[in-house]
């Protein structure tokens, strides 16, 4: 069976991800596969839109294959790794650009790579099962797949916090933070691809998916944004750390707890990543910053420790170099992003 299927039916592109064991991880291989059909589609009179979903019942996607990025460390050959984000940062400014409606069903799990490939379409839906997420910084990474673009327009603090915390978002709150547009009850999805395809080349996709959308429930996370806005809009991550001790709720307490747990090479990185793409110009300056950062941390021990405490082991017990934030040089957050990768 094909990790991928792309096919067209009803006046629609549909991209189906076709790895449920594995939450439908995308490989290299799947990256070249979406953007190779969506070129292909891009001029098909046939093709009046692009829909993409994940097969399976528990998401969309759990993000990229990071077992093989960390054995790429492990082999001496993050030139494989270079090449995979090359292409997936690619595909993401595609469907960001794409000229016709590009339709995501972001169900269920939808985090890392997962959010690279529907959060910068055209039609994001969101139904009560969605769990979005960047949690690169809890493998001592930072978001990428233009992650560090969106988290930085949510509102306030709350990309900061979601970015440097890893923390997840319900459906709801993906709605309030910018990473989708339409909620949909998961019930109603069947009958709303269907209708899609109904009205395929004659109408408005967006008119359909809102006459199957409701409004979703108040975000959980918007009702945190005063101690949010208030720790998070500190210049460094130990001055957010201060500020969060010295909150009085114990929500506080436990994001401190939380942040104070993760690569602190990691999170500076992310921070400086966050602050510096609020002050750029398109997703494309992102993703080109993002690729830097990537290049430098594939590096860095971190990575493939934090893969191997998550996924590998599972020993949730990384052992992070440097392991505090007291002892990260001053001039890292700089070096990372002004990092220069090799060509090849």
């Amino acid at each position: 069976m094909d990790d991928l299927d792309t096919r067209v039916a009803d006046g629609t592109g549909r991209i189906t991800l076709n790895r449920p064991r594995v939450l439908n991880a995308l490989t290299h291989e799947m990256i070249r596969g979406i953007a190779e059909a969506l070129e292909r589609w891009r001029s098909d009179p046939e093709v009046a839109m692009v829909l993409i979903d994940g097969a399976g019942d528990r998401g969309l996607c759990a993000g990229g294959d990071i077992r093989g990025l960390r054995q790429h460390a492990l082999d001496g050959r993050n030139d494989l790794s270079r090449r995979f984000w090359r292409d997936e940062y690619e595909l993401c400014a595609t469907i960001d650009e794409y000229p016709k409606p590009y339709i995501a069903l972001m169900t269920g799990i939808t985090m890392g790579g997962g959010v690279g490939v529907s959060a910068h379409g055209s039609i994001r839906i969101v139904t009560e099962s969605s769990r979005v997420a960047m949690p690169e910084t809890r493998i001592g990474f930072s978001p990428d797949v233009g992650g560090t673009w969106l988290l930085a327009h949510a509102p306030g603090e709350l990309g900061t916090y979601l970015g440097l915390n890893g923390q997840t978002m319900s459906g709801a709150d993906a709605v309030a933070c910018g990473f989708a547009d339409h909620y949909v009850p998961s019930d109603r999805l069947p009958r709303l691809i269907e209708a899609l395809g109904e009205q395929a080349g004659s109408g408005s996709p967006t008119d359909v998916v809102l006459s199957f959308s409701e409004a979703p429930p108040a975000s959980t996370l918007e009702a945190k944004r005063e101690w949010i806005d208030r720790c998070y809009s500190a210049d460094s991550v130990t001055e957010i750390l201060e500020r969060l001790r010295a909150e009085s709720g114990s929500e506080a307490a436990d994001a401190a707890d939380e942040l104070g747990a993760l690569s602190p090479m990691a999170v500076t990185v992310a921070l400086a990543a966050l602050r510096r793409a609020r002050e750029l110009g398109s997703l494309r300056e992102a993703l080109a910053q993002e690729y830097r950062t990537s290049a430098w941390l594939a590096e860095q021990p971190d990575l493939a420790e934090g893969i191997r405490a998550q996924v590998v082991d599972k020993d949730r017990s990384p052992k992070w170099l440097p392991s505090r934030l007291a002892t990260v040089p001053p001039s890292l957050a700089a070096t990372a992003l002004g990092h220069r990768p090799p060509r090849h």
